[in-house]
């Protein structure tokens, strides 16, 4: 098993900047990609980003963040963080950490059921 906490969220004006964190822990050799998703109410899960845990550090954007949001990762502490940048009411979301194996693509992005763990949430909301 693979356990993931997020940390950070908050409410910030259209504009500002707010910087998550997932700790994981556990079987961390079980996934080789990490992603950040997020849920607006109403809506389906749609996702971020994602980042290869291997040393090329691959990453994958959704279009509406790419620019504003940065995704990095320290393989010391297993712990992978969302710079989110240029905030919008838009990003107003719950934002979840997800872990998988073999998943790090926009497919697999575009898939959210094809990963294997995901932290609670935490809430991001954003006022204009």
């Amino acid at each position: 098993q693979v356990q993931l906490v997020e940390s950070g969220g908050g409410s910030v004006q259209a504009g500002g900047s707010l910087r998550l964190s997932c700790a994981a822990s556990g079987y961390t050799y079980r996934r080789n990609c990490m992603g950040w998703f997020r849920q607006a109410p109403g809506k389906e899960r749609e996702g971020v980003v994602a980042i290869t845990t291997t040393i090329d550090e691959t990453t994958y954007y959704a279009a509406s963040v790419k620019g504003r949001f940065t995704i990095s990762q320290d393989n010391t502490k297993n712990t992978v963080y969302l710079q989110m940048n240029s905030l919008k009411p838009e990003d107003t979301a719950m934002y979840y950490c997800a872990a998988g194996n073999g998943v790090c693509s926009y497919y697999g992005l575009a898939n959210h059921r094809l990963w294997d763990y995901w932290g609670q949430g935490t809430q991001v909301t954003v006022s204009s």
